[in-house]
């Protein structure tokens, strides 16, 4: 296991601790949440735990599957104990960009019905101010990108159309039939106010712009973890 493999198990193996009997528990996507979900089902077979998830993805559906979690859905349990997902960045204020792996529109759905959302990184992940690493991902309806395109050049940003390489000609579609710009945004100082201004655009579907839902995040080294928690101005989370 390399060092950045073995920082995302080490902040995995520290959100696997919040998880109790009987939780119903938001799972998000991405290479950090495949360690937590083999974890997960170790620990559930291992104390007997009766677990249920809402998955945020086909392909971390077919994980817990795999990992002998019962997969369930928000038409059953609209409000989810806990959530545990990853991100592409993460600010001082645990603002977040996700949709790296094309799932923001459920992810942040999931994550707005969780009483606790604790995210998982490893140290890569922290930045400054979002948009310094990675592009902010926007889901959008098929027919409106070129629309949308225009609209986010007028805001002085750089969207670009997802491809999906080798996978697939042509572009990246979502679990939900849509398209996905990456766009490319000057140093985000605003992060709700971009989100909230990029949302409005008729044909948006969602942005990956996260403000105000992670209580706790996890941030993996090789040789340790470190806990970040939401400031003061919202309900604090202690770490189990």
């Amino acid at each position: 296991m390399t060092a950045l493999e073995k920082a995302k198990f080490n902040s995995a193996s520290a959100a696997v601790r919040h998880v109790d009997r009987n939780m119903v528990l938001g799972v998000g996507t991405g290479s950090t949440v495949a360690y937590f979900v083999k974890l997960l089902g170790e620990k559930a077979r291992r104390e007997g735990l009766k677990l249920e998830a809402v998955p945020t993805s086909h392909y971390t559906a077919l994980l817990l599957i795999e990992h002998g979690i019962k997969v369930v859905s928000l038409d059953e349990y609209p409000e989810v104990d806990l959530t545990v997902d990853g991100a592409d960045e993460v600010d001082p204020h645990l603002n977040l960009i996700k949709g790296g792996g094309a799932a923001l529109t459920r992810e942040k759905v999931v994550a707005s019905s969780s009483k606790k959302v604790v995210i998982i990184v490893d140290h890569t992940k922290l930045v400054t101010s979002l948009g310094e690493k990675t592009p902010v991902p926007v889901e959008v309806l098929p027919f409106a990108w070129k629309s949308v395109t225009k609209k986010l050049e007028s805001l002085g940003a750089k969207p670009k159309l997802r491809d999906a390489g080798r996978a697939k000609d042509g572009p990246v579609i979502t679990d939900n039939g849509n398209f996905i710009l990456d766009v490319e945004f000057p140093a985000i100082q605003q992060p709700k106010v971009v989100e909230q201004a990029v949302k409005s655009i008729p044909g948006v579907v969602e942005v990956g712009i996260f403000t105000d839902l992670a209580d706790l995040v996890y941030v993996g080294y090789e040789d340790k973890v470190e806990s970040k928690e939401k400031p003061s101005d919202r309900k604090m989370h202690k770490a189990h």
